[in-house]
Formats: structure tokens, C-alpha cells, sequence
């Protein structure tokens, strides 16, 4: 028999700085709101994801877990979606036969990981489209994309550190994990929503994951 430990044995220091970091993420969070009901380029970015014939989704490190996550949402919905891995699909495999209706939605956030660079560059280069979803106007992607999402300048970075000497996330300093999140959930829902046939695709899904018995529900 498992005991459960006593929440309330949990020291005091504990719990003062999980109400600390829980405010913290709080005005993080709050702060990525006031950003993203503004900020017109997440629908801008939606348009140029849906009109596109083939959709590449680029990351690395941290960013490839929110890589992975966009590229999730956009299959639900979208068709020719395919996540740059590195090993299954290789840059080598998309920079060989880019084309002018593709778009690449690059995530790349501090500090900017040169695979990542020299990936969507050339993408560029040939003619490809790029969405870039960055935390800083200084990415060196940003003046090469189609479309740029900089997440929250000023508002959001700097909201992070909760004591001198503890970060909150240290893996991604100028941007909170939750509002990259919320953006590649608005992305993901805006670019759906516009697409010709994303119901029925959906749907189709759907059945064919009950019919193929994918979940245990």
C-alpha cells in the first residue's frame, strides 16, 4: 500500500516559493494575453500557414518540443504537414526540392541554435516562405520571414525571475513556456479554422484512429 505524503509536513520555505513562482507565471501569463490580443501578426501567420501546399515545422532543443506540438495540431487539420526532425526527415530532404507554395514555421528562441539557422535560410533562399515565431525582433531569421511572431517584447520578458539567483526557465530565459504555448495553440486553432476541408479531415481522423483501435479510452 502506497502512503501518501503529508502536503502539509512540506516545509515552509516550499511553499512560500511556490506562491512566489505561481505569481510569477501569473503576470507571465497575463502579460502574454494583453500581447497576443493586440499583436496582428499571429493571424497573419495563420493565413500564410493555410494557403501554403506544403507546411515544414522546424525546431531544435527546447523549440523542437514546441516543434513538435505545433506540427501535432496543424495535422489534425491540414494536410502536407511534416516535422523536421533531423534524422527521419532531414534539412538535406526539403532544401532539395523547396518550392515557392511551401512554408516553413520556424520556432527558435534564445539563445538561437545554428542548425536551426542554417536550415531556414537556404529554405528562404530557394524561394520557400518562412513563419517565424522567435522571442527577439534581433533573430537573424526575422528580416528573412514572411511573417514573424516576436513573442512579447518588453511585456513578457523580464517577468521571469522570481529571486537573483533563480529563473523560472532558464531553458528559454525571455519567454514564458505558457504563452509559447497559448501561441502555437492560436496558431494551430486560427490556421484550422480558415482551411478548406478541415472539419471533414478531422473527422476522418477521428474514425480512423477508433477504427484502428489507437486509444483506450
Amino acid at each position: 500500500m502506497t502512503t501518501r505524503p503529508d502536503v502539509r509536513r512540506a516545509p515552509r520555505s516550499a511553499r512560500i516559493l511556490k506562491s512566489r513562482l505561481v505569481e510569477a507565471n501569473r503576470q507571465e501569463f497575463d502579460a502574454g494575453l494583453a500581447w497576443a490580443i493586440d499583436d496582428p501578426m499571429v493571424e497573419a501567420a495563420a493565413a500564410r500557414i493555410t494557403g501554403a501546399r506544403r507546411r515544414f515545422v522546424l525546431g531544435a532543443a527546447t523549440s523542437f518540443t514546441y516543434a513538435s506540438l505545433l506540427a501535432a495540431k496543424l495535422s489534425n487539420s491540414l494536410a502536407q504537414v511534416t516535422l523536421v526532425d533531423g534524422t527521419i526527415v532531414r534539412p538535406l530532404d526539403i532544401l532539395s526540392d523547396v518550392r515557392a507554395s511551401d512554408v516553413m514555421i520556424v520556432i527558435s528562441l534564445s539563445r538561437y541554435r545554428g542548425y536551426t539557422i542554417d536550415t531556414a535560410l537556404p529554405f528562404a533562399e530557394a524561394g520557400g516562405s518562412l513563419v517565424v515565431i522567435t522571442d527577439s525582433a534581433d533573430n537573424p531569421l526575422v528580416r528573412h520571414a514572411s511573417e514573424a511572431i516576436v513573442i512579447g517584447p518588453v511585456t513578457v520578458a523580464g517577468l521571469a525571475r522570481v529571486s537573483d539567483d533563480l529563473s523560472m526557465h532558464p531553458e528559454t530565459p525571455a519567454v514564458s513556456p505558457a504563452v509559447v504555448a497559448m501561441v502555437i495553440d492560436l496558431l494551430g486553432t486560427l490556421s484550422s479554422a480558415s482551411a478548406k476541408g478541415a472539419n471533414r479531415r478531422f473527422a476522418e481522423r477521428q474514425r480512423l484512429a477508433s477504427e484502428l483501435g489507437l486509444y483506450r479510452d
